[in-house]
């Protein structure tokens, strides 16, 4: 039977009818074959991990803790685990304070050396270095965005979103909602360190709000999702500079629809499809992907199957997709179809409170 670990990080901040609060991260299985979800463990009291990231060994787990106050100081922080693969159980390291406020969104380089986190509150970045142990040693870089944009209720300042290290581990791009731009860091992995890259990045259309990215599995194409358009911008990506161009902008909702609010966005592991999630209209959008010009074609939407799909993810075989809906507090497994990219519920759900984000890996 093949299967992979499942990780959801969750808010720890309201009660789920039936369920209670949420205690924190969870591991499930995931049948491949059926899509069934089995719950293996949970790693209780860690307060709104709502974003989670592995090693490239599967030997840990980082999680983004949410908050505007840590330990007595403001901001919030990012905790680390070690992950047990033959129990399935996540043992805490530790946790730093990330020095911004509400960190949602992190990721490990890819020679585990070092971890990057967006701060939405503060508008900022944090990047932190790891110990042998899979601990985090300190904080070693810090880089404080500036500006603002044209939406008075959500773009007066800065909000970095998301985090995102580019398929050569030489590029890390920050997407910021609050001053509507993409902004590029050369990364010094081994020592943890941001510098600008020059150019330091491109600004997207006005009142976009960009919020996650993904890559093309080929390195030469890039995939944004922005939350207040509704929109996923293509670019181009010159993984030498580090430069990103934009090829096409394209909606992420039927046409007449107002309610906009986008949250995650990933690339098939084949490269053909792109898939992104719309809170509200509560769908996955799907998109075909041209690999010889990386532009889009419309394919479809298709129901989550709840409320406010936040994060979902893609099995590394690229057989199921796993979407998580925060406010009805259930994880559904869909098949897809390698073909048209099209998806089908598997029949199967956990019942997890307010999910936010899903990690997998193979067991």
């Amino acid at each position: 039977m093949a299967e992979q670990f499942v990780f959801v990080g969750t808010y720890t901040r309201k009660e789920a009818p039936d369920l209670g609060v949420s205690e924190g991260v969870y591991v499930y299985r995931l049948d491949l074959d059926t899509g069934a979800l089995e719950h293996v463990s949970t790693a209780a009291g860690v307060p709104d991990p709502s974003y989670v990231a592995l090693d490239p060994s599967g030997e840990h787990l980082y999680a983004a803790n949410e908050l505007n106050e840590y330990d007595g100081v403001p901001g919030g922080a990012v905790s680390a685990f070690a992950f047990d693969r033959r129990t399935g159980v996540l043992t805490f390291l530790n946790r730093l304070a990330t020095g911004g406020g509400l960190p949602c969104h992190l990721m490990v380089d890819q020679t585990d050396s070092c971890v990057l986190v967006a701060n939405y509150g503060g508008g900022n970045v944090s990047a932190f270095t790891i110990a042998e142990d899979g601990s985090l040693v300190e904080r070693s870089d810090f880089v404080q965005h500036t500006g603002s944009s044209v939406n008075p209720q959500r773009q007066k300042e800065p909000h970095a979103h998301s985090f995102t290290i580019d398929p050569g581990n030489r590029f890390a791009f920050a997407a910021d909602l609050g001053i509507d731009k993409v902004l590029s860091y050369k990364l010094d992995a081994a020592n943890g360190k941001l510098e600008p890259n020059d150019p330091p990045g491109l600004s997207v259309t006005p009142g976009s709000g960009p919020r996650h990215f993904d890559f093309h599995p080929n390195g030469k194409f890039a995939y944004l999702i922005n939350e207040i358009g509704a929109t996923i911008t293509v670019f181009a990506y010159d993984g030498e500079g580090g430069t990103l161009s934009e090829l096409q902008t394209v909606p992420t909702l039927p046409e007449g629809f107002d309610r906009k609010s986008c949250a995650d966005i990933h690339v098939s592991p084949s490269g053909k499809f792109v898939y992104g999630s719309n809170r509200g209209h509560n769908t996955l959008v799907v998109y075909a992907i041209d690999e010889a010009t990386g532009k889009l074609e419309y394919v479809g939407h298709e129901s989550t199957l709840g409320e406010i799909p936040r994060g979902f993810h893609i099995d590394p075989t690229g057989k199921i997709v796993l979407a998580g809906n925060q406010d009805t507090h259930n994880v559904v497994t869909f098949w897809m179809d390698p073909e048209t990219g099209k998806l089908e519920p598997t029949g199967h759900e956990a019942k997890v409170p307010q999910p936010v984000c899903i990690k997998l890996l193979p067991i």
